[in-house]
């Protein structure tokens, strides 16, 4: 299983025009983070979570010429604008494009994109297969992936657990029974906004506290903001184990 980090950042870390802060006006690549999404080869598939509004960059960028799923983990913007720019994959690979979700994702991606899930379809629209998800183990060809549930402040969010790697992202809290699903990854990645209290995702040191307790093998933090600061001076203050991701870091497993 090959997992490539196609965005690490979040929309309050992406650079902004004027910002002078220390991130924006880094040199460093580790410092330019796209809107968090990740992409796993797996069994033979290929498998992108989430399509934020930076979708197509990343899918350029990453070189990645096939795409077999899309998982959504929520319905916020920032993890769903993309979705349009399926159309090269169902051009290329001349099938409608699977995409899985718990019901209100799928519901709101049919709101944000009404043009594609009309009955009679303006020529070259995305062409889409829904598949409604829920808290229980599903299969993507031979490929089982478990939901994990979490809270995003108050709005349910799906981590996905595929054989012994994790991905958690937006969560602010998790249950103890979601928690056991996570136990025993060798690759655990898990939201770390900032260092500052925040209400709906966990901060550096509450995320810290969660790798303490699971114990993988190894532990990536994404979904980083400008506040959290620069990659190589936090790299500095994290654990044996632990590691900013960035944007385009593979890993195998």
């Amino acid at each position: 299983m090959t997992i490539t980090f196609l965005g690490t950042g979040t929309s309050q870390g992406i650079p902004v025009i004027g910002c002078t802060c220390e991130v924006c006006k880094s040199l460093n690549y580790q410092d330019k983070r796209f809107r968090t999404s990740i992409h796993i080869s797996v069994d033979g598939k290929s498998l992108v979570v989430d399509t934020g509004p930076d979708f197509r960059q990343q899918m350029l960028r990453e070189n990645i010429s096939t795409l077999d799923a899309v998982l959504y983990t929520h319905e916020h913007k920032d993890h769903t604008a993309g979705l349009d720019d399926i159309r090269p994959f169902n051009f290329r690979q001349k099938k409608d494009m699977p995409v899985y979700g718990r019901q209100q994702v799928i519901d709101q991606l049919k709101v944000e994109f009404a043009y594609a899930f009309k009955e009679k379809k303006y020529p070259g629209v995305p062409q889409i297969l829904t598949n409604v998800i829920e808290n229980e183990i599903f299969h993507i060809g031979d490929t089982s992936i478990e939901p994990i549930e979490v809270l995003h402040y108050q709005l349910p969010v799906f981590g996905f657990r595929i054989k012994d790697f994790t991905y958690v992202t937006d969560a602010s809290s998790i249950s103890n029974t979601e928690m056991d699903k996570m136990r025993n990854s060798k690759v655990l990645v898990l939201n770390a906004l900032q260092r500052e209290s925040h209400i709906s995702h966990f901060t550096l040191d509450e995320a810290l506290e969660i790798i303490r307790e699971l114990k993988p093998q190894k532990a990536y933090l994404i979904h980083i903001s400008h506040k959290l600061g620069l990659h190589k001076e936090i790299s500095k203050e994290l654990p044996e184990g632990v590691e900013l991701a960035y944007d385009g870091l593979k890993i195998e497993l």
